[in-house]
């Protein structure tokens, strides 16, 4: 499994996106942040809340300079079934990676073997495929969009700011942290 500061290793992944289906390693988006949102099912309750809200907000993780794919066991024809059918659904523009067989779940471990579905976790690979941050959760719980781009926000400040950590709620503009051997065994 990925665990934090971890390269992700590669893949070949089948992907619905601009209305079309394409082939894509995860390797190409070497050089920008990526972000992956898994989450169980197309054609669910929940989940088309979260990728509406991923959907309107993609133009500022692009301002961010990352990449937004959505994941889940779904083949890449459900995906555009789904796009094709759903008012929300229809305002992604970013991939909608295909893992029907559950390798991609499998190694960032979020897969559910017994129902054969993922659960909710999202996670940030910084520039070099470095995973930086990451949340999982019961598939019960929708996650927030407005979260996952201060998270983003803060591990892009950490990597051009050597030196420099984002305390606990740390907004862009806010005051951070400077760790120092000055502060071993105060805290």
């Amino acid at each position: 499994m990925v665990r934090i500061g971890d390269v992700i290793p590669e893949f070949a992944l089948d992907v619905y996106h601009h209305d079309d289906v394409k082939k894509i390693k995860l390797s190409d988006y070497r050089g920008q942040w990526l972000v992956l949102i898994f989450y169980p099912a197309d054609f669910t309750f929940i989940c088309p809340t979260e990728l509406e809200e991923a959907a309107l907000a993609y133009d500022q993780f692009k301002q961010l300079g990352a990449e937004v794919m959505s994941v889940s066991t779904d083949t890449v024809y459900v995906h555009k079934a789904w796009h094709d059918q759903s008012p929300a659904i229809k305002q992604i523009k970013f991939p909608m990676v295909a893992d029907p067989t559950g390798q991609l779940c499998r190694a960032f471990g979020t897969y559910i073997e017994a129902a054969g579905l993922s659960l909710r976790g999202s996670f940030i690979m910084d520039p070099d495929g470095v995973l930086k941050v990451y949340e999982m959760h019961d598939n019960s719980v929708g996650r927030s969009t407005g979260e996952l781009l201060r998270k983003l926000q803060a591990a892009r400040f950490v990597r051009e700011n050597k030196g420099e950590v984002c305390p606990a709620s740390w907004t862009p503009g806010a005051k951070t942290l400077k760790p120092g051997l000055d502060l071993v065994g105060k805290i």
